[in-house]
């Protein structure tokens, strides 16, 4: 059951931050991955250590992506998969910022059906359910209710800002914000604290999964760069880029991209 299932990822998530804290990001070991795909410490590795066994132990017949451990086909087999970023913000995390998470959800059938986003630093814990809501250390939240876009804030990176991406080269103007860690942005926006996220590059599973269901559990709408409903545990593990808010201002800002607008760099 989903609520089983939400329990077992609060008190995994709870342990991977106790397990991250005793880093001090800067004085952790740190490498660049292979092909420009971005920084790994060893605290990544030793959280996504922990999560692998304790999680798969717990569910045996369950499938299991996460950034840090190598993928297989195996998991495409499976009804259900863990998907999982063990630290989301890594670059941050490395540089001594607290704005990490650890990000753990389940797909059912393709669909996220519970989740998890903790930030340990900030004492944050984002939990979701299908049917069961959203909630934000254990009180319910909910999006906001902001409808016009020239009085939203988007939680959005500057190079989705250039004109190329919305039509008629004419961006909107809404209020741009920023948080390193997208599964931080989309709880942030599930939380209404924020009225939308938008990410306009290819996006790896892990970093969404658990935010989407954060974000619809809350009342909003969460669909890849065209307005497509995602799906996930794909033989590929990438979305294309990612929009969330609530109902009306997602179709207001989907309106305004340009769907022929060229991607970015992978993230």
């Amino acid at each position: 059951m989903p609520a089983t299932d939400l329990s077992l990822l609060i008190e995994a998530a709870e342990k991977a931050g106790e397990i991250a804290n005793r880093y001090h990001g800067p004085d952790a070991k740190r490498w660049d991955k292979p092909d420009g795909a971005g920084p790994v410490t060893e605290a990544d590795l030793e959280v996504d250590a922990f999560l692998s066994s304790f999680l798969q132990e717990a569910r045996p017949d369950y499938g299991w992506l996460s950034e840090e451990s190598e993928d297989n086909d195996a998991r495409q087999a499976k009804s259900q998969v863990f998907i999982v970023d063990p630290i989301d913000g890594t670059r941050s995390f490395a540089e001594g910022s607290r704005s990490w998470a650890h990000s753990l959800a389940i797909s059912t059938d393709g669909v996220i059906s519970a989740a998890a986003v903790f930030l340990p630093q900030l004492d944050l814990m984002f939990a979701a359910a299908k049917d069961h809501g959203t909630t934000l250390n254990g009180a319910p939240v909910v999006v906001s209710g902001e409808a016009e876009i020239a009085a939203a804030s988007v939680l959005t990176a500057r190079p989705a800002m250039d004109p190329k991406h919305w039509k008629n080269g004419q961006i909107p103007a809404f209020t741009r914000e920023y948080r390193p860690s997208l599964a931080y942005r989309l709880a942030s926006v599930a939380q209404g604290r924020f009225d939308a996220m938008l990410t306009l590059r290819p996006s790896w599973e892990w970093d969404i999964a658990a935010g989407d269901l954060l974000i619809r559990e809350a009342g909003g709408h969460c669909t890849d760069r065209t307005g497509e409903v995602l799906r996930f545990n794909n033989p590929t593990p990438k979305l294309n880029g990612v929009l969330a808010a609530n109902h009306q201002l997602h179709q207001e800002l989907l309106a305004n991209l340009n769907p022929e607008g060229p991607g970015l760099a992978p993230l």
